[in-house]
């Protein structure tokens, strides 16, 4: 069995490495008038935005905080149920099985 194996010559290039270029907006093709255009509209926006006002704010922050508050206080009492049924339970078949 005999495996003919060709030789290839890699070829020396005399080109030198080009450094990589930095893009600035002129060869993007972002204008500064188009920049300036583009912030004028983003202001436009953001003065359409309906904020909410202060004394909301806090009626809604005090609402997610008792929500949350009562919310978690539900799933401890869950827990404790839970747990004394179990712990009766436990208790019961170690009576019962002596």
């Amino acid at each position: 069995m005999a495996v003919d194996v060709n030789m290839v010559e890699a070829k020396k290039t005399s080109e030198l490495v080009k450094p990589v270029a930095t893009t600035t907006a002129k060869e993007t093709g972002i204008k500064e008038a188009q920049w300036q255009d583009f912030l004028g509209n983003l202001k436009d926006e953001f003065s359409k935005i309906s904020w909410t006002k202060p004394d909301e704010l806090k009626t809604y922050t005090k609402i997610v905080v008792i929500g949350t508050f009562c919310f978690g206080m539900g799933i401890y009492l869950m827990d404790l149920i839970i747990q004394g049924t179990l712990n009766t339970l436990n208790a019961l078949v170690h009576l019962i099985t002596g």
